[in-house]
């Protein structure tokens, strides 16, 4: 007998030891699933941090390669004006190379805010899950229309 049939009979067997025991406890399989929720949004929380966090990175290193793309732009007009014309084609390249990586963390940016979309939808969708359906609202639209109802009959008493 190898150690991962082993392992997986015991596996099995935990699996249908808490099947078994979750049938027999349906309110234990409700906090487990509770939970379970629980853990998700903690999880997916986090990622949310972790996201805004690398967003700030990228907008900061954005800003600075801003300002180093207007310093290069700068170094480009002062080389052609003195007719340095190599230098300047120089500088214009490394500025070029500046704006591609500048370009690059725009996606990356981009990619970012689809994730963080994501993970907000994931957290929306949790919290709806989470809360318990309201009761039918039939009951209380009725007595709020009766309400206004009576409202509208003392108000014409009353003209």
């Amino acid at each position: 007998m190898s150690s991962s049939s082993w392992l997986d009979q015991l596996e099995a067997r935990l699996d249908q030891q808490l099947e078994a025991f979750l049938a027999a406890n349906p309110s234990q399989e409700a906090l487990l699933e509770e939970q379970g929720a629980r853990d998700r949004q903690a999880r997916l929380v986090g990622q949310r941090r972790q996201l805004q966090r690398q967003a700030e990175q990228e907008r900061q290193a954005l800003l600075q390669l801003a300002d180093e793309i207007r310093r290069w732009q700068e170094r480009v007009v002062k080389a052609q004006a003195a007719g340095a014309t190599a230098l300047a084609e120089r500088a214009k390249a490394h500025q070029q190379g500046l704006m591609e990586q500048g370009r690059q963390r725009w996606q990356q940016l981009g990619e970012l805010g689809v994730s963080f979309a994501a993970v907000e939808r994931d957290l929306r969708d949790l919290d709806s899950r989470s809360r318990p359906p309201r009761a039918s609202s039939l009951e209380q639209d009725w007595a709020a229309f009766e309400a206004n109802q009576a409202l509208e009959e003392l108000r014409r008493q009353q003209r």
